[in-house]
């Protein structure tokens, strides 16, 4: 984009994107330790996990049904516009969710923090297609791939830290701080816009501060004010008992009102309500809307159902069913639409569409790491400790940016294709390495092998396959077509998990099929100690299993990325070369 070329601090507005991005990703894993916390702030009992599957699944709606929307909207409007929309809806999300008083509002935050922190993938990766020619990108995307599985690593470690020290909304509020500090950097070092920069509107920051606050207000509810006979009144609802049909909630909502109108009509508005909503038109709101309905019929079926006894959810059928019509009426709109989301011959080319084919099986794969790996070693050596569970997949996901960057610099002198297929092959060795695991194998050195191998692998893959993409895409369309492969990958971990671990609840049905039932075998203690053995026998053939079909998926991975990438070609350069942006070369 023009904005990013000539003096511009292409490396530092770069670096600070990719920040963003390892945060936003730490963001994703560390809700897993503070859920019980979550849960039981907004009424939900710690036993009826079920329950708090919308706070979960909310995230993952945002973060992949606004994807091609935002992506299409940052080739449309720039990438650090959007970039800098991204991490303040995030903020805002987390805001929201430091302050949920409710499963809805908390829920609504998850949803905005989704969709703020999946728009920063899309645009950061075009934001280095931007900056650095197809022969140069290598490098970059390594890293890039690399800081956002880095931050599925300090993820847990983060949440762990903070938990220990204070209440589970310190996490996001420290997510707002660090957003906020984020976006304003990345504003001032990619400028506000073509020639200018705006100056503050005070009446607007006023019409904000006000709704902000009373919002807070609305949410939190003071115990000292609400006692006061004066203050108290203003939280005491005119009718029914709705925190905003009180006084103070009409205040936050008659300011955020006038805040919107301010922003449509000021000439300097602090958010030019009226270029985002002119590009919104641009960008095809129609189609996004039925793309997201289609994603998020996908995404409900799989992602509300309890893994332990079913595919998808009882409503899956329902979800599946909406999801073919909207993707029916999206196919239509697509032929019809005179500027399309995607627009016409976009992924046209082999490489281009075929990285979104080899991106559905990589997530399949990978997903069965993330999940089964901490499962696994509860299920053998760690029963009571989901931090040591967890520190084992640790040791997977240290390897994996280690092999992004790899990836990126073997780009030079392999083709995308050959590389991709060597990692996923290697990511399919450390699966079948897992495979054979035991009863004590995870406390063993030997575990390493198959752990490190497999983040290797596929820290290999990342990058040729985004290089492929970008390669092979016109740059008008990077930022869709980057929100596209994300999406692809993202709906491979959905379907993934589903299908590999109903697979392996057979193997475990059938292996428990075997097992006497307790009351005939635990009469003494000794027996009962036996029968939880065969229990665990019959749970780790379950993880085994899944781990054979992740293989499997891996390979099919290897072999789509030979055939589809085969047209894609090395890039020989130095690694000085590399790294050089091209608006600096």
């Amino acid at each position: 984009m023009s904005e990013l070329t000539g003096s511009a601090p292409t490396r530092g507005l770069l670096s600070l994107a990719a920040v963003a991005v390892a945060f936003a990703a730490a963001d994703t894993y560390v809700v897993v330790l503070a859920l019980p916390d979550m849960m039981t702030s907004v009424g939900v009992p710690i036993d009826q996990l079920q329950r708090a599957a919308p706070i979960v699944s909310g995230f993952l709606l945002g973060y992949v049904a606004m994807l091609p929307l935002i992506g299409r909207i940052a080739d449309l409007r720039g990438r650090v516009p959007v970039l800098v929309f991204s991490l303040v809806l995030f903020a805002f999300g987390s805001l929201i969710t430091a302050l949920a008083y409710d499963m809805p509002s908390m829920v609504g935050g998850r949803f905005l923090q989704g969709v703020g922190g999946g728009g920063l993938v899309p645009a950061t990766l075009a934001l280095v297609a931007d900056l650095y020619p197809p022969d140069r990108r290598g490098v970059p995307l390594g890293i890039v791939s690399a800081v956002q599985e880095i931050g599925s690593v300090i993820g847990p470690l983060f949440g762990a830290v903070v938990l220990a020290f204070a209440d589970w909304r310190a996490i996001f509020l420290i997510n707002l701080a660090v957003g906020l500090v984020l976006a304003l950097a990345l504003r001032a070092l990619g400028g506000s816009g073509p020639g200018r920069r705006a100056r503050p509107d005070p009446l607007g920051a006023l019409l904000l501060l006000v709704a902000l606050v009373t919002g807070a207000l609305v949410f939190v509810r003071p115990a000292q004010l609400l006692r006061d006979l004066t203050w108290g009144q203003l939280f005491i609802p005119y009718t029914g008992s709705g925190r905003w049909l009180t006084p103070i909630g009409l205040v936050a909502i008659a300011a955020a009102v006038l805040f919107l109108v301010r922003c449509f009509y000021a000439k300097r508005p602090l958010l030019d309500l009226r270029q985002w909503g002119a590009s919104l038109g641009e960008a095809d709101v129609v189609g996004a809307l039925l793309l997201a309905a289609a994603l998020a019929g996908v995404i409900l079926a799989f992602a509300t159902a309890d893994p332990k006894i079913q595919v998808f959810s009882d409503r899956g059928w329902w979800f599946l069913l909406g999801s073919a019509i909207a993707s029916v009426l999206f196919a239509l709109h697509l032929r019809r639409a005179a500027a399309p989301l995607v627009p016409r011959g976009a992924l046209r080319r082999t490489p281009a569409w075929g990285a979104l084919l080899v991106s559905f099986f990589i997530g399949a794969a990978l997903i069965a790491a993330l999940i089964d790996i901490p499962l696994f070693a509860r299920t053998t050596v760690y029963p009571e400790s989901q931090l040591a569970a967890a520190l084992v997949l640790v040791r997977f996901l240290v390897a994996l940016p280690v092999g992004a960057v790899i990836g990126g610099y073997l780009i030079r002198r392999f083709s995308p294709g050959v590389i991709t297929a060597v990692g996923m092959l290697l990511a399919a060795t450390g699966f079948v390495l897992m495979a054979q695991w035991d009863l004590t194998t995870v406390e063993e050195p030997i575990a390493n092998l198959g752990l490190i191998t497999g983040g290797l692998g596929f820290g290999l893959a990342l990058a040729p396959v985004n290089a492929a993409l970008l390669a092979y895409t016109d740059d008008d369309v990077h930022g869709v077509a980057s929100a596209f492969v994300v999406v692809s990958r993202m709906v491979g971990m959905l379907v993934g998990i589903s299908a590999l671990t109903t697979i392996g609840l057979r193997r475990y049905y059938a292996e428990q099929g075997d097992v006497p039932s307790a009351r005939e075998v635990c009469d003494g203690k000794t027996r009962c100690e036996e029968f939880s053995d065969l229990l665990r026998v019959a749970g780790i053939a379950q993880e085994q299993t899944v781990f054979y079909g992740a293989a499997v998926c891996s390979v099919v991975a290897a072999v789509l990325a030979l055939v589809l990438f085969r047209a894609a070609k090395a890039t020989p350069l130095s690694p000085r070369d590399l790294l050089t942006p091209q608006g600096l070369s």
